[in-house]
């Protein structure tokens, strides 16, 4: 067991600290992943099967890279099925982390799909790369399973939060992720993270989740927001995005090149100029 991967999500989380994960999407590749990875700082990669589409193979190949650069690596999936469930997990085996879970008995499936007996009904393969190819005999693969593989919800409506006593209680659920895009448009005020009606959702479901021990997460848009978070009682923040991290660092660059990049005051070498009025 000793050289079997371990889940540090799980495992901050129960030492009381914050898992600190990054989104790649649309540009998870080995190569983005590696470099987040030497950059340090970050626990965990989730990676996006819900709005970027990342398919099975591409999620396998990102979450080798994780495993190479001592992070974890979860996928979060719509609203979706057994099948795609257990395949994920097999394949990447690191986690997973449901969208658009609105009620307990909807928490209650996803765990049933992604956990072994007797905490779940999750088919046996065997051979992938969860259980080292075969090389773990099944008592041992699904035992370690158990106790590493990561199963969050996500609670982004208001249906949602009003349920999230109910799904803060389901067995085998290691996280209630809060996603603040959806969940404010939920409330009507889309894109205002900070409105009053967002803020006083986010505390019942932190609420929920203090009452039963359960453990709670956020994306956090700012570093501001993300202290907020945590002094709500936050313990998984989610920190940028292969998206996000394109556009800061393109504004950075053309901001450092500024005189470079705008092509009516960009300054010209002199002595290629006076060459060019020459040859005319």
């Amino acid at each position: 067991m000793e050289q079997l991967v371990k889940s540090h999500i799980r495992q901050r989380l129960k030492e009381g600290g914050i898992v600190r994960a990054y989104i790649a999407g649309m540009l998870a590749t080995p190569a983005l992943v590696e470099i987040i990875g030497l950059h340090g700082g970050f626990d965990a990669i989730w990676l996006d099967q819900e709005h970027a589409g990342i398919t099975l193979d591409a999620a396998a190949n990102a979450a080798r890279a994780a495993r190479a650069a001592g992070m974890d690596s979860f996928v979060r999936l719509a609203a979706t099925d057994y099948a795609t469930v257990i395949r994920y997990l097999e394949h990447t085996a690191g986690g997973i982390l449901a969208a658009a879970v609105n009620t307990a008995a909807q928490a209650r499936q996803i765990v049933q799909w992604a956990r072994f007996a007797p905490h779940g009904a999750r088919g046996i393969y065997g051979a992938n790369v969860d259980s080292r190819y075969g090389l773990l005999p099944l008592g041992e693969y699904t035992r370690h399973c158990g106790a590493e593989v990561f199963v969050g919800v996500q609670i982004e409506t208001v249906e949602a939060v009003e349920n999230a006593a109910d799904i803060a209680r389901v067995g085998g659920v290691d996280l209630l992720f809060i996603g603040p895009v959806d969940l404010s448009q939920s409330l009507g005020v889309t894109g205002e993270f900070e409105h009053p009606r967002c803020i006083e959702a986010i505390e019942r479901v932190a609420r929920a989740c203090a009452d039963v021990g359960q453990h709670w997460g956020i994306l956090a848009p700012t570093a501001a927001y993300a202290k907020r978070m945590v002094n709500l009682g936050c313990r998984m923040l989610t920190i940028g995005s292969d998206i996000s991290t394109i556009h800061r660092g393109l504004t950075a660059t053309k901001s450092m090149f500024a005189e470079w990049l705008n092509s009516s005051d960009a300054p010209t070498h002199p002595d290629l100029t006076s060459r060019s009025k020459q040859s005319t």
